[in-house]
């Protein structure tokens, strides 16, 4: 069973902080939180110790080097968020709902890792449910807010929506391949018409997941009504998980039809990126506006998908690892002016630099590494991107991306401008953050200036990355 390490893991910290909450006293529920940050990150260390690789029940779950790697990804951006929600947990409103936080947050982790190690579509879809379910009740955790609670039920009916098309698209696929295996599947796949329909079910409902245009419509009125520790989630480690397990499926179960879903990719990718960009420009609401943004990087990452290829699957990988970090950097300094003021518009940001530098430079650093400029580790993830792609003669889609770049550059730099350059009257005055948020801040910072010089990650990435493709 050690070769389902993580999920064993999860688990265990589940079962121990539910334990944990039965016994503590009402008034001294915030006492979870040191145990829980402390448990997990225990277990994100413990997964990049060398681990067993293999399968269980039968070829449904599939444990590699490749997937463990996947959700040490996930497991690091899991606790940045862990650290950065402590302030708002502490909030008198939350003081008697953390545990259910944390126990809900490892609760959708353990879905998505079922879901990355699935070997057929039944356990995929399981871990897909039990990744989802959790999400919607964060995103309806403030109840007392009638955002938040329109916020759960709009992404209930979304999942439940999308997870229905997908599992069409499913059904035809086992009623024309005659099983839910992915190497039956695949071996048995002829690229007849139900087939291809089948996989443009299939893609459209991962597209809802993942906030493909135009599978996006829900995704701006669901992170502004979310708190925003879970909008930061939502954004990174939700849509992660997604990416892995959607490449994974692309590379080996339809690889038949790989000149079917190229054209898929080509077309969804330059909608997404453009949709995403436009509609950005428009937003005042900070986390419509990196909701919008996020929307826009999903068509970035198609360049990566579409080059099918081992630097392609290589730059998916690190993109999202560099996403993590420059995306929760950005949510964790919109999350404490949020907490500490109430402000949430990009207009409240105006002279934010005069009263709290640090946390304007933080901010800057996250939206450039977000526009892909060097030398921030953003820079590294686009340029592999772009290259993923263009090594397919993808030249033109190359160029399009090029100047969704420059369009982006201008929305991201809206913010930067309304912090350093414009003025106030009334400017967020000047705070201090708790020492849990300057952590998780200084994590992600460290991130974004490392990893894209850190060549031994992009290289131990890409000698993985052989035993998939």
């Amino acid at each position: 069973m050690l070769v389902m390490r993580h999920e064993l893991l999860l688990v265990i910290i589940t079962v121990i902080l539910l334990l944990v909450e039965i016994f503590l006293p009402k008034d001294q529920k915030h006492k979870i939180i040191l145990p829980a940050i402390l448990l997990f990150t225990i277990v994100t260390i413990l997964g990049f110790l060398p681990g067993i690789t293999g399968e269980l029940f039968g070829g449904m779950y599939v444990s590699t080097a490749l997937t463990m790697t996947m959700k040490n990804i996930l497991n690091i951006g899991t606790l940045i968020v862990f650290i950065q929600s402590v302030s708002w947990l502490k909030k008198e409103e939350n003081k008697e709902k953390i545990s259910e936080f944390y126990l809900l947050l490892l609760s959708t982790l353990i879905g998505m890792d079922y879901m990355i190690s699935s070997g057929d579509f039944m356990m995929f879809y399981l871990g897909l449910e039990l990744a989802t379910i959790p999400i919607a009740t964060l995103a309806a955790f403030e109840r007392y807010r009638e955002k938040s609670a329109e916020a759960g039920v709009k992404l209930i009916f979304t999942s439940a929506l999308s997870s229905g098309i997908l599992l069409y698209g499913i059904s035809m696929i086992y009623g024309t391949t005659g099983s839910v295996y992915f190497t039956d599947v695949k071996a048995a796949f002829e690229a007849t018409p139900l087939q291809i329909l089948a996989f443009i079910f299939f893609f459209a409902g991962m597209a809802f997941k993942i906030a493909i245009v135009p599978f996006h419509l829900w995704i701006a009125d669901v992170y502004e009504g979310a708190p925003i520790n879970v909008t930061s989630y939502l954004s990174v480690i939700s849509k992660g998980a997604a990416v892995f397990i959607l490449m994974i499926i692309l590379y080996t179960v339809f690889a038949k039809i790989a000149i079917i879903w190229r054209d898929v990719l080509y077309v969804t990718s330059i909608i997404t990126m453009t949709v995403g960009n436009l509609f950005a420009i428009r937003q005042r609401n900070i986390k419509r506006f990196l909701a919008f943004s996020s929307i826009a990087q999903a068509g970035f990452i198609l360049l990566g998908l579409i080059g099918q290829s081992q630097l392609g699957m290589t730059t998916v990988i690190y993109f999202v690892l560099i996403y993590i970090f420059s995306n929760l950097a950005a949510f964790g300094v919109a999350g404490i002016i949020a907490n500490v003021t109430g402000k949430e518009t990009i207009d409240d940001y105006d002279g934010f630099y005069r009263t709290n530098p640090l946390l304007s430079l933080t901010m800057m650093l996250a939206l450039f590494s977000l526009a892909g400029i060097p030398p921030v580790a953003g820079f590294f993830g686009k340029f592999f991107l772009f290259a993923a792609a263009a090594q397919k003669g993808f030249y033109i889609l190359v160029f399009i991306a090029v100047l969704n770049t420059i369009i982006s550059l201008y929305y991201y730099l809206l913010v930067i401008k309304a912090m350093f350059l414009n003025t106030s009257d009334q400017p967020i005055g000047y705070f201090r953050s708790d020492n849990y948020t300057r952590i998780g801040l200084l994590l992600c910072v460290a991130g974004i200036l490392v990893i894209g010089f850190a060549s031994p990650v992009y290289e131990f990435i890409l000698n993985l990355s052989y035993g998939l493709y």
